[in-house]
């Protein structure tokens, strides 16, 4: 990617208002993989930085519109293009969607589109929510139970939530045909069993294909040092590192709490440009945090396996678990996961 991607970092970072290898993929469940092969063209690296080791992180306040995607813990799924997607039929979507749940859900059983349903379906478009202009807006999909008959006036219940993303994801849409939609960042809130029903009707019609995102130990160690040099406009909580000790007949787990002001002092000073990132700044941050660790404990967190970041930012788990926490660098971290997510793609 070299020059082309570290121009289109520095622009980023001239936008922003105010400074202030991967795991494995697990298929979605009950889902086929299908057989579409696209011309993706160059794969992404790990998240989007050049051979230099160089990424500039984008700093954003977003629209307040997008205030119900924080504090929710939110399961990441890597998708391929969709296939002749039109925005101008997401009314049209959300009917056919709704149908095939409630068939789904009676085994099944034909169930004729437009009659009323148990299961509402909505899909809407977040117009603001995507990084350039060559980011399709994301595309919120929410299922809810409706109210009985007798109580009209009672409000339907939202039972499921995802949402299909885009931010910065410019490399991958740029190297597709033009009947391809590029949202390669899935999340969903919600139970599984609505996940696997909305991710099987998308790859039928769409022909696309859904893969559980991982979040490897060395990416997990990005974000913490990231999110951990972060300003932010309130009191910060702890950072948090946990690591699983391997080997062990029974699971052993090891949390790590700095407080958040040391956390942000100690990458002040490994940090050597503000706003961008070296991968030798983020294992001189992680040896500082390791060095401190043993020195006090005599446990070596090196020969551990790093399993969740926690900051006031964003969380964040290797299973592909992440729960976004402050508006401000929600863009940062959408651009994050959409990397990883684009890196998945195969």
């Amino acid at each position: 990617m070299g020059r082309k991607f570290e121009r289109r970092w520095r622009a980023m970072a001239a936008m922003a208002e105010e400074p202030t290898e991967d795991g494995a993929a697990r298929t979605l469940p009950s889902l086929r993989r299908l057989s579409r092969v696209l011309p993706f063209g160059r794969i992404h690296s790990r998240l989007g930085i050049s051979p230099s080791g160089r990424l500039i992180v984008p700093e954003n306040v977003d629209p307040p519109e997008t205030a119900f995607l924080l504090h929710k813990a939110w399961t990441l799924y890597s998708v391929t293009p969709l296939y002749r997607f039109r925005r101008a039929r997401l009314r049209d979507y959300a009917r056919l969607l709704s149908a095939f749940i409630a068939a789904e859900k009676q085994k099944g059983l034909a169930v004729e589109v437009g009659v009323e349903l148990d299961i509402k379906v909505a899909v809407s478009s977040l117009a603001d929510l995507r990084g350039s202009e060559q980011d399709q807006p994301a595309v919120l999909v929410q299922l809810s139970l409706r109210s009985g008959a007798s109580s009209r006036n009672s409000e339907d219940k939202l039972v499921w939530l995802g949402w299909f993303c885009s931010v910065y994801g410019d490399d991958l849409s740029e190297n597709v045909p033009e009947d391809f939609t590029c949202l390669p960042l899935f999340l969903t809130h919600g139970a599984e069993s609505y996940t696997s029903m909305v991710g099987s009707w998308f790859q039928k019609t769409f022909d696309c294909c859904f893969r559980r995102l991982a979040i490897s130990p060395l990416n997990l160690s990005w974000m913490v040092a990231m999110w951990a040099g972060c300003k932010l406009d309130r009191t910060a909580s702890a950072v948090e590192l946990v690591f699983s000790v391997p080997h062990l007949s029974q699971p052993l787990d090891i949390s790590y709490a700095i407080h958040p002001e040391d956390a942000k002092a100690l990458w002040d000073t490994v940090q050597k440009t503000p706003g961008e990132i070296t991968q030798d700044e983020v294992d001189v941050f992680m040896d500082c945090l390791y060095a401190h660790f043993h020195r006090h404990f005599k446990i070596h967190l090196s020969a551990t396996k790093l399993v969740k970041v926690s900051t006031a930012v964003a969380s964040a788990h290797c299973d592909g678990i992440v729960k976004i926490l402050h508006s401000q660098h929600l863009p940062g971290v959408l651009m994050l996961l959409t990397e990883l997510a684009i890196s998945q793609i195969q």
